[in-house]
């Protein structure tokens, strides 16, 4: 496993003066604590583990900057996680780190296997998406029959998404399509020379890709149809700090709720806080947030639903054990820890 500590947030009277002058209220978000104020007494201090090349957990980095997190009583330690989804949720079972955010598309089959990690909320809606190359006839979902799909990880959440979505329209995703892994970079040549016709991956990489490569027409997000309201990235927690500490728990969820509706409401701040972490110009990270739901976040039971609708979905394309019961796993993996 590789780390790298991007920045611990400290006390810093300027950050607590900032975010108190710019940071939403906690009276908007309802349910999830209405009515507080800042925390008293010293800052917990907690280690969230997050990809920094994913422009969609933003939320974090704004967390972070805004003084979200202060105000929640937290002390945030961002952590760069560099391995694959299994070992960032063994960090999270282990007490390596105490919480992370990603996408639920990631983190399902992997928390079958039993890790001691709890979904707790989620973040936003979108960042999947799905191309065709119309110079090789693929404008449309039912084209992509017979076809080849560009990815850039075989165990990409996109694959898993896309598999579901053809599943829906009548392709079987296995046996009528094939799959094929090409570097990031090389997924818009893979379509320029014929190795492929369409590439499934996510923003600002595809949106890159797009831009320079003629022809690359879309298909399809994880917004489209059924998916529009449904959410994509989900915090989860250890199953230690939910039962030992469900306070810290709350706290780091009511934050991240709170920062991502910031991210909604102010997709160019974001793009500049979420700047260092990137090479993409803030212009193009603007354009990616615009496509993304920051304000589709359930929790509480509207999590576990959606948590038990995509548990069906893997099912459907074989990515869960014929005997996984999507209810029993939705409410097995899943905490309230707001109520």
């Amino acid at each position: 496993m590789q780390y790298r500590n991007d920045r611990a947030i400290g006390g810093g009277r300027r950050r607590w003066l900032r975010a108190a002058g710019g940071a939403v209220a906690l009276s908007a978000l309802g349910g999830l604590g209405a009515g507080r104020g800042w925390a008293a007494g010293p800052l917990k201090p907690v280690k969230l583990a997050w990809n920094a090349n994913a422009i969609c957990l933003a939320a974090a980095p704004v967390a972070l900057e805004r003084g979200i997190f202060e105000k929640h009583g937290l002390k945030v330690e961002l952590v760069n996680f560099a391995g694959s989804t299994d070992q960032l949720l063994e960090s999270i079972a282990t007490a390596k780190a105490d919480a992370g955010v990603g996408m639920i598309h990631r983190w399902i089959k992997p928390l079958e296997s039993g890790f001691d990690v709890k979904l707790v909320g989620s973040s936003h809606g979108g960042c999947s998406r799905l191309v065709g190359y119309a110079p090789a006839g693929v404008t449309d979902l039912k084209h992509l029959k017979g076809r080849t799909i560009a990815v850039s990880d075989l165990n990409a959440p996109g694959k898993n998404f896309f598999s579901v979505l053809l599943a829906k329209a009548g392709i079987d995703p296995e046996r009528e399509v094939a799959w094929r892994q090409f570097p990031g970079d090389m997924l818009g040549l893979a379509v320029e020379k014929g190795e492929a016709q369409a590439i499934a991956d996510g923003d600002p990489n595809l949106l890159l890709i797009q831009r320079r490569t003629q022809g690359l027409v879309d298909l399809a997000t994880n917004l489209t149809g059924e998916y529009a309201a449904k959410t994509c990235c989900v915090l989860g927690v250890s199953g230690a700090l939910v039962r030992n500490d469900r306070a810290t728990a709350a706290a780091l969820t009511r934050a991240i709720v709170e920062a991502s509706d910031f991210v909604a409401d102010n997709p160019a701040e974001t793009a500049r806080i979420y700047s260092p972490y990137s090479k993409v110009p803030q212009s193009e990270l603007r354009a990616v947030l615009g496509t993304l739901t920051h304000r589709s976040h359930p929790v509480g039971r509207a999590l576990r639903e959606e948590i038990e609708f995509y548990a069906r979905d893997f099912k459907l394309v074989k990515v869960l054990k014929p005997s996984t019961d999507p209810a029993r796993f939705a409410a097995h993996v899943f905490a309230d820890v707001l109520s």
